[in-house]
């Protein structure tokens, strides 16, 4: 399984239910990547897309202890042992967590590489991603060098990828 966020310097993903900036170069970079796959979320992650759609054109799971209605094409899961028995039916596809902040945290374990947007700045959040500079277990494989920058008016931002270190 991949990870797939955004962050900001602190490793902040949101604040309040919503992103803390939305790109246009991440979305489509997360929709291209994401299409025609399984990804993995909670329940308020599905419920902050409009209209509380599932994703298009991708099988999406739903991480949820809740009796929340979900909606119709969406499989759910109650525990992280129900989820990795869904999974089997996915062997060999591409999978991806895509939050949030506590599915990220629960599922980060499950994952071997994480598609990273790095913004440059620091903003109001309430939601977190764990830091994986500071995690002896995660290196980074693609590096934000300056010819990989990236620019959306004033705000700078890095496409990395974190692997999980071989044991």
């Amino acid at each position: 399984m991949k990870a797939i966020v955004a962050v900001d310097r602190n490793w902040g993903i949101g604040l309040k239910g919503k992103l803390l900036v939305q790109i246009p170069a991440d979305q489509r970079f997360f929709r291209e990547t994401t299409t025609g796959h399984v990804v993995v979320m909670g329940r308020k992650t599905l419920e902050s897309f409009p209209h509380g759609s599932p994703l298009k054109d991708r099988v999406n799971i739903v991480l949820t202890t809740g009796k929340t209605r979900i909606p119709d094409g969406v499989e759910t899961a109650g525990s992280i042992d129900e989820l990795k028995r869904i999974l089997e039916r996915y062997e060999g596809e591409e999978i991806y967590c895509i939050g949030g902040a506590k599915v990220y945290k629960e599922l980060l374990p499950m994952c071997d590489e994480c598609l990273v947007t790095k913004i440059d700045e620091s903003y109001e959040a309430d939601a977190y991603f764990p830091d994986l500079d500071e995690d002896p277990e995660w290196e980074l494989v693609k590096d934000g060098s300056e010819e990989d920058e990236q620019t959306y008016f004033d705000v700078i931002y890095y496409f990395l990828k974190y692997r999980r270190k071989q044991k």
